[in-house]
């Protein structure tokens, strides 16, 4: 059901998105179309520690979403009255920085009489797929049923979706997410934070056949796991620094880079087989990984989308998109809502 007063085919969604260390806002047109997009990254502050610090990253976003949230209107050329709803990340994600985007966008909804509607931050990385970004008359949606790989640094999991907003959750990670396990891999080779550029950019002078790193295939699961993955590194640099050898930081790099990337582009394409599905996304922070992109296109049989790099990490945009589908079928949250740091998509 379309909200009273909604046109579900043109409406403007203003959006927040700060559920880790990225504090965004930006105003989204039926979904697709980006307005505006404005996105105030914390990866620099961070990087010292290797990593996000929580409480940190929640007061750097108290002192960014006001400015954020004003430049997104601005660019957008919209005023608060002008916009259709306010979405905003409700979960999963550090619960400080949650709180400081779930705040805005209730104090904003509760001074325009906007609907408020609280996205899961994964449903978001999926509808990024559904973003035109430069507005090309080729552009193609995703199809139903499609199968959605959504890999980042918390999160490795495989999605079946059969319509809007309809997901059968099919595999998740039992340990280290990909994205994590990059971070610690890059740590362990003295690579600088974030991992994911980090590998990649050594793995491109390295040899993914140096080292035979195992893949934990998990018969007859979709499910992933990764960590047996960075002992075996670990055991690997351990070994060769009690021989006195010199660590080959590209070789391991690209060997490590390739394990992970033979198993997600398997598993999604056996889920895609068996589930019928001829479109697959792909999306979250790791898919902004050129191996991974590379193993994932390279076939003709499924058609992937995967969205630009500037959509691959946290953004609003994506929010914004998934807020709209959620909007035109009538969905609305109270403002007295709670975060959800842990909210499984399915």
């Amino acid at each position: 059901m379309t909200p009273k007063g909604a046109n579900k085919n043109r409406n403007r969604i203003l959006a927040i998105e700060s559920s880790c260390d990225e504090t965004a806002a930006a105003v989204m047109l039926n979904g697709s179309t980006i307005l505006s997009n404005v996105v105030a990254s914390q990866i620099e502050m961070h990087a010292k520690f290797g990593g996000v610090f929580p409480e940190m990253a929640s007061r750097e976003h108290i002192l960014a979403i006001y400015s954020v949230v004003e430049q997104a209107l601005e660019d957008a050329h919209l005023s608060l009255p002008e916009i259709d709803a306010i979405a905003v990340t409700r979960g999963p994600g550090l619960a400080g920085s949650l709180v400081v985007g779930a705040n805005m966008a209730k104090a904003l909804a509760l001074a325009s009489g906007k609907a408020l509607i609280g996205v899961n931050h994964l449903e978001g990385h999926i509808y990024s797929a559904w973003i035109n970004p430069d507005g090309s008359d080729d552009f193609i949606a995703p199809r139903f049923p499609c199968i959605a790989l959504i890999v980042s640094g918390g999160h490795t999991s495989l999605t079946l979706m059969k319509d809007h907003l309809q997901y059968e959750n099919l595999g998740d990670t039992l340990d280290d997410a990909a994205g994590e396990a990059f971070d610690k891999v890059a740590r362990l080779l003295n690579l600088p934070y974030p991992g994911g550029p980090s590998i990649q950019k050594a793995a491109e002078r390295g040899s993914a056949t140096r080292f035979d790193f195992p893949r934990a295939w998990l018969d007859h699961s979709f499910d992933f796991s990764f960590s047996g993955l960075k002992t075996a590194v670990l055991r690997e640099i351990k070994h060769m620094h009690s021989a006195g050898i010199i660590i080959p930081t590209e070789d391991v790099a690209a060997s490590f880079q390739q394990a992970v990337v033979d198993v997600l582009a398997a598993k999604t394409f056996t889920a895609a087989e068996e589930y019928r599905a001829s479109h697959i996304i792909v999306a979250g922070g790791v898919s902004a990984n050129n191996a991974l992109r590379k193993a994932m296109t390279v076939q003709k049989k499924y058609t992937v989308h995967i969205p630009p790099l500037k959509l691959c990490t946290d953004n609003a945009a994506m929010i914004g998109a998934a807020g709209h589908f959620r909007y035109i079928q009538g969905h609305s949250d109270a403002l007295d809502f709670d975060v959800l740091p842990t909210w499984p998509l399915a």
